[in-house]
């Protein structure tokens, strides 16, 4: 029994800004914004939700599913994935598209500018969610507008609870749509930008929204995150990184934490904090695939960072 992650593979290309943004984008000239950051740092890592947050959960020894669309350029992914043994059954190669590639610059302050080209994923659609494949859990991150939409279907109607991450998605749905993909969902988890979004499209309150839910899951960077369940809001306090160097993907593993926690039935403290434990790991180090650790590595970090022992 695993989870199938339903969501982006792709390219992340990532350069550093060796200053500040707000220095060189005047907030009275937006209507004519014109500007260009040297970059002299740049590197391409392999990214992309799916791929990302199905990375850590291998390294945890769990072995996770990814549902997703690439292009003619897969290949250095498709090594990659074999190399560490992430399935390929599901990932889907589609001709004459390239995979998703993303140009994310980040400066000084942890600010990111990001341009994304979908490429293969916008034909997620294409492919169905099994019945068959022995999937406990399901997530649907971001990903192509309406494989988005037909996944979520896909897995309750195959009575598979999943989790409903939309990410850099969420923009592309209107508050109907929203208030669907709330229906229809176990659990949502959002940043703190995305989680006002939400409200603000659905006409929802926080209490609202998780109301019809499990978990409604808000991440809050260096403040930490809630976790809204059973009527109660667990303040989950974040973890220190012992070095910050590239905030890129902290929430796939921060994701990962709690596709970890729902699959061995941790209580909803334990597997925030673990989650806030694998974001701040992600974060020392670059890239969104670049971080080595393993279930004991991190139950040994869990019990200096809290006290007590992770319970798996």
């Amino acid at each position: 029994m695993t989870a199938l992650i339903c969501g982006s593979i792709a390219y992340d290309n990532i350069m550093v800004f060796p200053g500040r943004f707000r220095d060189h984008i005047l907030p009275d000239q937006i209507h004519i914004l014109n500007v260009a950051f040297l970059v002299p740092e740049m590197r391409r890592e392999f990214g992309g939700c799916a791929g990302n947050i199905a990375y850590t959960l291998t390294l945890l020894g769990e072995a996770p599913l990814v549902m997703a669309t690439v292009g003619s350029d897969f290949s250095p992914y498709q090594a990659r994935l074999d190399s560490l043994g992430i399935s390929r059954r599901f990932v889907m190669e589609v001709s004459g598209t390239l995979t998703a590639q993303a140009y994310i610059t980040t400066d000084l302050d942890d600010n990111q500018i990001t341009a994304f080209h979908p490429g293969a994923m916008d034909h997620a659609h294409v492919q169905a969610v099994p019945r068959d494949a022995g999937i406990r859990i399901g997530m649907v991150s971001p990903d192509g507008r309406q494989g988005m939409l037909d996944h979520a279907e896909q897995f309750a109607a195959a009575g598979i609870p999943f989790m409903f991450d939309p990410g850099q998605g969420l923009p592309m749905f209107d508050g109907e749509a929203l208030r669907h993909f709330i229906e229809l969902a176990r659990w949502v988890a959002v940043n703190d930008y995305e989680a006002q979004l939400l409200k603000e499209r659905t006409g929802m309150t926080e209490q609202q929204i998780a109301s019809s839910l499990d978990a409604l899951v808000i991440t809050r960077g260096a403040e930490g995150s809630r976790i809204l369940t059973g009527g109660e809001v667990l303040e989950i306090p974040a973890v220190r990184a012992r070095e910050v160097l590239d905030p890129t993907g902290c929430g796939d593993a921060y994701r990962a934490g709690l596709l970890f926690g729902l699959l061995n039935g941790l209580d909803w403290p334990a597997t925030g904090r673990l989650a806030a434990l694998l974001g701040s790991r992600k974060i020392e180090h670059r890239g969104t695939q670049n971080h080595h650790l393993s279930l004991n590595s991190v139950s040994e970090a869990f019990r200096a960072e809290f006290g007590h022992a992770l319970e798996v």
